[in-house]
């Protein structure tokens, strides 16, 4: 179940309809998809695709999607903090960052600047396409992350981030993702 914030306003909804309204006029496509596979954590990225084929395929075909993959964090996962490190800072990418959520919970954060910084707590089948140029960061939490997400790319080199060095991320860095 996806919740999305607006801090500055203390306004919260995980209402899916007022979520797509929000991000829809935002130029952001948010949507839900049935997820009921799941994975421990010896699956294997191709399990996870084949499991999904149904929909990434026609997803990918509609939108001129490439490639896809997965990405899985866990406590396990060797150097999170410099990972983590590098999702919190503020940055854009050349083509959009698509993520199917398929276990675990994210938060998306926003700044389009014309408005209060936003984010979005992504769940299992929350589906977020982030468009090109947006600036955005990305917490798994700090502590037991777990995150196992499909990323959905035209080409794999879209998805260098191109940080802004703004360090608005900071202003938030106390409302992280819990994971206990």
């Amino acid at each position: 179940m996806a919740i999305l914030s607006i801090p500055e306003k203390g306004f919260q909804t995980n209402n899916p309809k007022e979520i797509r309204t929000f991000f829809e006029e935002r130029g952001i496509f948010f949507d839900q998809w049935s997820c009921n596979v799941v994975f421990d954590d010896t699956a294997t990225q191709e399990e996870i695709l084949t499991a999904y084929e149904k929909d990434l395929k026609p997803f990918m075909e509609n939108g001129g999607y490439q490639t896809a993959d997965v990405i899985s964090i866990n406590k396990l996962t060797e150097n999170y903090d410099a990972i983590r490190a590098k999702f919190l800072a503020e940055h854009t990418h050349s083509e959009d960052e698509i993520r199917f959520f398929v276990d675990g919970k994210g938060l998306f954060w926003f700044n389009l600047e014309t408005e209060s910084v936003f984010n979005l707590l992504c769940e299992r089948g929350d589906l977020i396409s982030v468009p090109a140029g947006t600036k955005h960061w990305f917490d798994a939490g700090p502590t037991n992350p777990f995150v196992k997400a499909i990323r959905i790319f035209i080409d794999m080199s879209g998805w260098v981030p191109n940080y802004t060095e703004s360090k608005i991320e900071t202003n938030f860095a106390s409302i992280t993702v819990t994971n206990d």
